[in-house]
């Protein structure tokens, strides 16, 4: 297996040891959070990311109003609550090419209320 694969594997594995065994987050702190994502992501995405309406549950790289990075769009996989804590924790590691600019969040409980609240966007 090649090294980057394994540790992406590795990072996703670890999730419940980084992203804490609690699974249910605080959706109200969760929107707080999210407004250091709010100007890339906006409610309506932008230039510099796309809209996280929807995204629990979606395939990564397939809104079509949005023009992903080549790595994104063949990830291959569907945005479920543990791929987005692993992402929001090591976005690298989980999608290694990703042009988002953003080096991670290490909080657990931050990425829990993150993912709550993500989770509520429709």
């Amino acid at each position: 297996m090649r090294t980057r694969n394994l540790r992406g594997l590795l990072a996703f594995a670890l999730l419940p040891v980084v992203a804490g065994a609690a699974t249910a987050g605080d959706a109200g702190r969760g929107k707080d959070v999210f407004q250091a994502c709010v100007a890339c992501h906006g409610d309506r995405g932008g230039d510099l990311g796309p809209s996280l309406a929807g995204v629990v549950g979606r395939k990564a790289g397939s809104r079509e109003d949005f023009r992903y990075s080549g790595p994104m769009s063949r990830a291959g996989f569907v945005w479920d609550e543990a791929r987005l804590k692993a992402f929001i924790h090591e976005p690298q590691e989980v999608v290694r090419g990703t042009r988002m600019p953003f080096g991670g969040m290490d909080d657990a409980r931050d990425i829990d209320d993150l993912v709550s609240y993500l989770a509520t966007l429709k």
